[in-house]
């Protein structure tokens, strides 16, 4: 039987089953394989794929809706990988438009390598904002805040929700309610014994990755990861909005160093929803 060409493939929408192949993807372009991020994308939101007739994955992606199930107000595009013996032979143009079209009138977000970017701004995207992943191992400097964080209980829960959608400008419960489970520490910050910030910080394959990072101000921010990086012998990542210098500065001077550059695109709206100056760092870029 002659192999059937790659434009002749279908796409496909992904299940949890498919968690290894997208690993094994990730990690044959070079990417941690993070099972653990994976299943968070194919169980919390939609995933798109293409099989290989010789086994595995050609390419795919995920899709993260927020707002009403029935008419989503943003949708996240993140993990776009073409296997790399497919690459540059048009699979992930196919796959965005794919995307494009299945989200119909849903504004869509995604962070653009510079790669990736290209692609992206043919297809529509345009760039809103930027992100800057930094990692490395935090050095406290043993002077505390006056900012009061503790970890998070379920009694918890229903204010991170309210806070969340105000800042991030769409309900995204499905997400935040999965965080107790997927994260290994989840903490809040309060004043007065009302909530202004919470963070999460959740495994990977070769650091801790800080994200959500939802506070009132720089000052808050910081408590959070500091309070989130305390008795982490292991390296910290986060994706920091280019737009919070102070915040990026002070990781910087703890011991945390640039390592990427990625543009935040949109595909139908001119500007995210929601607050940016108190919205720091995304669970992960994947997901808006």
């Amino acid at each position: 039987m002659p192999t059937p060409s790659l434009a002749a493939l279908p796409i496909r929408r992904l299940t949890f089953r498919d968690l290894t192949a997208c690993a094994d993807l990730s990690e044959d372009r070079g990417w941690p394989r993070e099972e653990h991020k994976w299943g968070l994308l194919l169980t919390a939101g939609k995933g798109y794929g293409i099989d290989d007739p010789r086994g595995g994955l050609v390419a795919a992606c995920t899709v993260t809706e927020y707002g009403l199930p029935e008419r989503p107000a943003l949708a996240a595009v993140g993990m776009v990988l073409v296997a790399a013996r497919h690459a540059r032979r048009g699979v992930g143009r196919r796959l965005m438009r794919h995307v494009i079209t299945a989200s119909g009138p849903t504004p869509l977000t995604l962070h653009a390598t510079p790669n990736g970017r290209p692609l992206y701004e043919e297809l529509g995207f345009k760039v809103t904002g930027g992100a800057e992943m930094v990692r490395g191992r935090f050095s406290p400097d043993g002077s505390g805040s006056r900012i009061a964080t503790r970890a998070a209980t379920a009694e918890d829960l229903a204010s991170v929700l309210r806070l969340d959608g105000e800042v991030f400008g769409t309900d995204r419960t499905h997400i935040i309610t999965r965080l107790p489970a997927f994260a290994d520490r989840f903490r809040v910050a309060e004043e007065h014994g009302r909530l202004i910030g919470y963070a999460a910080a959740w495994p990977t394959t070769d650091s801790l990755v800080v994200g959500p990072l939802i506070a009132r101000d720089p000052e808050t921010a910081k408590a959070l990861f500091a309070s989130l990086a305390a008795h982490t012998d292991g390296p910290l990542r986060t994706d920091i909005d280019a737009r919070h210098e102070e915040l990026l500065a002070w990781v910087k001077a703890h011991g945390l160093s640039s390592v990427a550059h990625n543009a935040v695109m949109t595909y139908g709206v001119t500007e995210l929803p929601g607050d940016w100056t108190r919205r720091f760092a995304p669970l992960t870029v994947a997901a808006g």
